[in-house]
């Protein structure tokens, strides 16, 4: 595996493995339950984790290039939420609550809070958590794919002799 293509793959294993672990700090640590779309975003990160690490085993191009794209998906839907956040366009109408188990479930959701996906609870510089999530995802899965991209270019140069 090349420079090029070992820097793509910790790429795809370090930012969605990163940005995973900022939600799971800020929700258990820092109280901030996360509502249903800032869900929709942990689970692509979820799965370009497991591709990063399937590429690394397997040394896969396609495997990079698929953890990329799960990325690009959650920075998207990043993107959707930091709008609706901010006002710009109509989000969900339903929202999620932390009920936690244990005791009566009925009472347990009754009395759970409800997390509201177009209100930002956290924001650093005034841009949210989902407005990060959107600008870092984007960024690392485009960089991720250029590498990937620039590692097949030199590899067809060295083997035709041609620059391309």
């Amino acid at each position: 595996m090349n420079d090029l293509r070992r820097m793509a793959c910790w790429l795809a294993l370090l930012v969605p493995f990163g940005l995973l672990g900022g939600a799971l700090v800020s929700q258990y640590l820092f109280g901030l339950p996360p509502c249903e779309m800032c869900w929709w975003q942990r689970y692509p990160h979820g799965a370009a984790v497991l591709l990063a690490v399937g590429a690394f085993a397997v040394r896969s191009d396609l495997l990079v290039r698929l953890a990329a794209l799960a990325i690009l998906v959650s920075g998207a839907i990043g993107g959707f939420h930091a709008g609706v956040e901010y006002g710009w366009w109509e989000g969900l109408t339903r929202c999620a609550t932390d009920a936690l188990a244990g005791g009566d479930p009925l009472e347990a959701i009754m009395n759970a809070p409800v997390i509201r996906c177009d209100v930002a609870p956290w924001s650093l510089f005034g841009i949210s958590l989902a407005g990060w999530n959107f600008l870092i995802s984007g960024v690392a899965g485009f960089a991720i794919l250029a590498l990937i991209g620039r590692a097949s270019t030199r590899r067809n140069t060295k083997l035709t002799g041609m620059a391309v």
